[in-house]
């Protein structure tokens, strides 16, 4: 196991313990000053000086929330409706994954192609539809609809690869159960409920846990359609984050921004976690 040990130890253990001291040093490259210890200043200028942070972290959690909540409802529903094809399950699913196949950044580009406001199909097809009576928006310039732009964009992304997860935990259900319930006379509604939603729920929260964690990665996508645009309304953590680090070069105070995130991050994972041994506990 030794080379294993080493090589974690060389990409995994040495650059996080690096970054955490980082973390307590103040060093402005791009002014030419050496690194110098501040302690846990950096930490307590992000969460209390620091309104771009806030704000960049709450675009983060809207993309979470309310993206990730359409990604689950939608996998779930075409999960349930390839569950019942049977042979022609399998062309269907290999259809249905070609956009999580395709790199964030091809994806990325063709959404900035997709809502473009002169040359975009998007508006054309708005126009042809209602008959040149409408010409579309300015679907990534209007502050009001930029985020939930790209919301679509990483929704059409990821909505597949919450399918696959609970199509495979359908699967793993025993048709006998269903028979079971239809003759003590359960609805189909009353088996979802009590059949099929506790027992791929452990499945599903994995899932969710996945997507949230990255969220917090989220930068192909708003770097190629908006760039954080306008103003900042469609920053995320992971773009700020980048800006404070390859832009204007403040690496101490970077690698602090990149902790509070790790810690996020963890609490969020142990929260999921547990519930998911409950759950696994109750069954």
């Amino acid at each position: 196991v030794l080379p294993t040990a080493l090589t974690l130890l060389a990409i995994t253990i040495f650059p996080l313990l690096y970054e955490l001291r980082l973390a307590f040093m103040s060093w402005e490259l791009a002014m030419g000053a050496p690194a110098k210890f501040v302690g846990l200043q950096n930490f307590v200028r992000i969460l209390t000086q620091d309104s771009r942070f806030w704000a960049s972290m709450r675009v983060t959690m809207t993309l979470m929330t309310v993206g990730v909540t359409i990604q689950l409802m939608l996998g779930m529903l075409l999960a349930l409706l390839l569950n019942r094809l049977g042979p022609w399950r399998s062309p269907f699913v290999s259809f249905l994954l070609i956009p999580v196949m395709i790199a964030p950044v091809v994806a990325g580009f063709q959404f900035r192609m997709i809502y473009h406001h002169q040359f975009g199909p998007l508006n054309y097809l708005i126009d042809l539809a209602t008959f040149g009576r409408w010409q579309g928006a300015a679907w990534i310039a209007n502050p009001k609809i930029a985020l939930y732009a790209v919301m679509a964009a990483d929704i059409w992304q990821w909505t597949p690869f919450l399918m696959l997860i609970i199509l495979a935990g359908l699967q793993s259900i025993s048709p006998e159960m269903y028979e079971a319930a239809e003759i003590d006379g359960a609805s189909p509604w009353q088996s979802f409920w009590q059949i099929t939603v506790p027992l791929i729920s452990a499945v599903v929260i994995v899932g969710i846990l996945i997507r949230i964690m990255d969220m917090f990665k989220l930068f192909d996508i708003i770097y190629l359609v908006t760039g954080g645009g306008p103003g900042n309304v469609t920053e995320t953590i992971s773009f700020y984050t980048y800006l404070q680090g390859f832009k204007f070069f403040s690496l101490g105070y970077t690698a602090a921004m990149a902790f509070i995130q790790l810690i996020v991050i963890i609490v969020i994972s142990q929260i999921f976690l547990k519930y998911q041994k409950k759950l696994r506990g109750a069954a």
